[in-house]
């Protein structure tokens, strides 16, 4: 039972699931940074939303934290880099919101051009002021979009229905996928010029904090609106005020702001602009839905399955296909480090079969949690299992192929002397091993396998079978493989309990018995 602390309001379906999973969920609402750092000694999961602070003190504070999940899409308060350096899984919910901040968007540009929040402010403080509010028509006029992301796409389909001409700019979306949304593609400083209304749709990046300073702005069309509901800092308010005093820009309407809460700005309280207090996820649907999402992607964290919105690990993705290999790519790591002993400087993983026309990183990263597992103080996790090779001294190979031999798929490790091959077989996806050390020999991957090593002649089985039973020793499989050269046998026994170091000394002194060890997988 893994010990989770939520320190911001979180969905309660989320906080069923995580309970329904069996772990311990801690709910902490508004923890000082002192006694957030005084409790996540013992925490192994933390789920935060935009106001709690997980930097390099708190994080270097956490003595078995695996996951750290943003409910929501900007992971800003999170040091996701010392995250990385620790191993710990930094995952959010991208996806969460993206309806709600499109429509936001939206209806703060609506807002914009026809004067709505002025309107009502007059009409409630008693002034009827028709003349006043007169706005303008969307129909016709052209819509940038700076930021084609998945915000910006949603936004550019919901405009659509306005009769507008939309352009785009977004240095990583080809001009093929924004045809696909009846979107131009051109760049930034000609969208500027050419749009009557101009929308940001950016991540706060090194590249992006400031990027609407004076200079952009002189660059906009005369007479333009400017709607921000991505990220504060983008826009320099300062800049955007005096650009609205000197009539270039025609009004702004903001969700966000460079520093969060702000009560007082010299944009506040002006006709041509409108705010909201960073409204775009405040929906109940993207509420529930961030809270849902975050909950199921912190559970397959502390399950060590792959987690698809994790931000920090060394593989896109982990498809359908790949997916049921992962626990049997795991045990196989560590089936090979126990027969190894001492690690090998070389590791090579081959992934085989249909498995092999996908991206078969996160296997490898599965392999090798299994391998370093047990040579590594702290975790070895999907963030850190290949800083932890480096560490060791292990160079790591990875390849794939299509052909599996007489198997449908194939996960093979070699380094040293030695190699295992193992896949899963029958309707359940039963996890095999295949191959030791080059002999073909099918055992389950079971907690304790005997691995015995003997001449290739008669009686054999009988010797070892006599041995173990004397010892009362319960084999549930076996499984029996042949070098080439019919010299050299090889048995995997596997065992539904231990099996002590006397009886092992047993079978090592038996004429015929070359070597005889366990792998405990437990």
């Amino acid at each position: 039972m893994a010990k989770v602390l939520v320190t911001e309001k979180l969905a309660e379906t989320g906080l069923e699931l995580l309970r329904a999973r069996g772990h311990d969920v801690q709910v902490q609402l508004g923890l000082s940074p002192i006694d957030l750092r005084s409790k996540i000694a013992e925490i192994d999961a933390l789920i935060v939303r935009s106001a709690t602070e997980v930097d390099s003190e708190l994080l270097g504070a956490a003595k078995q934290l695996q996951v750290v999940g943003r409910a929501g899409v900007g992971l800003d308060n999170v040091d996701t880099a010392v995250a990385t350096s620790l191993g710990i899984l930094v995952c959010n919910a991208p996806e969460s919101n993206v309806v709600s901040a499109a429509e936001h968007s939206v209806g703060l540009l609506l807002a914009l051009a026809r004067n709505v929040a002025q309107a009502h402010g007059a009409l409630v403080e008693g002034r009827w002021e028709r003349s006043l509010w007169t706005g303008v028509e969307l129909l016709h006029k052209t819509v940038g979009i700076v930021g084609l992301g998945r915000v910006g796409r949603l936004v550019a389909q919901r405009l659509s229905g306005f009769d507008v001409q939309i352009l785009a700019f977004d240095p990583f979306v080809s001009s093929e996928s924004a045809r696909e949304v009846n979107v131009e593609m051109v760049e930034l400083d000609e969208l500027l010029g050419r749009s009557d209304f101009v929308t940001v749709h950016l991540p706060k990046t090194e590249d992006t904090v400031g990027l609407f300073d004076a200079s952009r702005f002189a660059k906009f069309k005369q007479g333009a609106f400017l709607v921000n509901a991505a990220r504060g800092g983008v826009v320099v308010e300062g800049d955007l005020a005096d650009a609205l005093d000197k009539g270039h820009l025609a009004g702004a309407a903001l969700d966000v702001f460079d520093t969060e809460p702000k009560l007082s700005s010299p944009l506040f309280g002006r006709a041509d602009v409108v705010v909201t207090p960073h409204l775009g996820a405040s929906t109940d649907e993207a509420q529930n839905r961030a809270g849902f999402t975050i909950a199921e992607q912190v559970a397959l964290a502390l399950d060590g399955d792959f987690v698809p919105f994790a931000v920090n690990i060394a593989a896109e993705e982990a498809s359908d296909a790949l997916r049921p290999y992962l626990g049997i790519a795991e045990r196989l790591g560590a089936f090979f480090s126990g027969l190894v002993g001492d690690l090998p400087d070389e590791i090579e993983v081959k992934v085989a079969g249909e498995i092999g026309g996908y991206d078969t990183k996160i296997l490898v990263l599965s392999t090798l949690r299994g391998i370093l597992g047990k040579s590594c103080d702290g975790p070895v996790t999907f963030v850190n299992a290949f800083q932890r090779a480096d560490e060791l001294g292990v160079v790591v190979t990875d390849s794939s192929a299509r052909d599996a031999g007489e198997f449908r798929n194939l996960i093979e490790v070699r380094g040293g002397s030695h190699a295992v091959a193992g896949t899963l077989v029958r309707s359940a996806n039963e996890p095999r091993i295949v191959m030791i050390d080059d002999h073909s020999v099918e055992v389950p991957l079971a907690n304790h396998i005997l691995v015995i090593r003997n001449d290739d002649r008669p009686g054999m089985i009988g010797t070892v079978g006599t041995i173990l039973g004397e010892a009362d020793v319960n084999i549930s499989f076996m499984g029996l493989g042949r070098d080439g050269a019919g010299d050299h046998a090889l048995m995997a026994l596997a065992s539904d309990h231990s099996i002590a170091e006397q009886t092992l000394e047993t079978l090592r002194s038996e004429k015929g018995i070359q070597s005889a060890s366990v792998v405990e997988l437990e």
